[in-house]
């Protein structure tokens, strides 16, 4: 590979950032069927053999787009430091990034859903997805664990579920926001609203976790 490509001095890691900043913006727009290469490379000021020397295909590129964006959720709840707050605190701390990541990060929900829509095929091939996500689960079973020796939580929980009662709200609001506005005349990106489902959620789930 040439050590500059339109121009500009060769730095890969860079580059590679780049095109995935813009090419997560082309496929959460227009899915991985309509996303193009070429405008991916216009916007980078690079080229698409570039694209296809770093990221082999456009599906490879799509894989390593969904790669980072698990790997930016799941580094934001590293940088949290759950282990050293009390098992309520902890567990509220988690629902407020989530809630906070869906809410400013719509790009995100709309490659999960694309992705939901191929069957995850593409997911099936990422070792790395997997093993990102193993972490979380890691995360909120060692809070509840911590929460029923404490007594703080009464119910043995499944952290699974857990993670799934707490992605299933944050999701649904961002993934559903215009139909469900539509049909009910409500803002959802509002601040008083999402404030409001913000201690909702959380709310349920330490609820459900007392009882």
């Amino acid at each position: 590979m040439a050590a500059r490509e339109n121009g500009r001095k060769n730095d890969p890691q860079r580059t590679k950032e780049d095109i995935l900043i813009v090419a997560t913006e082309e496929f959460a727009t227009h899915g991985l069927a309509g996303a193009r290469v070429d405008a991916i490379a216009e916007k980078t000021r690079t080229s698409k053999r570039m694209i296809y020397y770093y990221f082999d295909s456009k599906e490879g590129l799509y894989l390593a787009v969904l790669e980072r964006s698990y790997r930016k959720i799941r580094t934001l709840e590293e940088d949290l430091k759950l282990s050293s707050l009390a098992p309520e605190e902890a567990l509220r701390t988690l629902i407020s990034s989530t809630f906070d990541h869906d809410e400013t990060n719509p790009d995100f929900v709309r490659l999960v859903s694309i992705e939901n829509i191929h069957h995850a095929a593409h997911m099936l091939r990422s070792e790395a997805i997997r093993e990102l996500n193993v972490s979380v689960i890691e995360t909120i079973a060692a809070i509840l664990d911590r929460g029923v020796a404490q007594g703080v939580f009464r119910r043995n929980a499944d952290p699974i579920d857990i993670h799934m009662l707490i992605s299933a709200f944050c999701f649904f609001r961002v993934s559903n926001r215009y139909t469900f506005g539509t049909i009910f005349r409500r803002d959802l990106s509002e601040p008083a609203t999402a404030q409001r489902h913000k201690t909702l959620i959380a709310d349920a789930v330490i609820s459900y976790l007392k009882t």
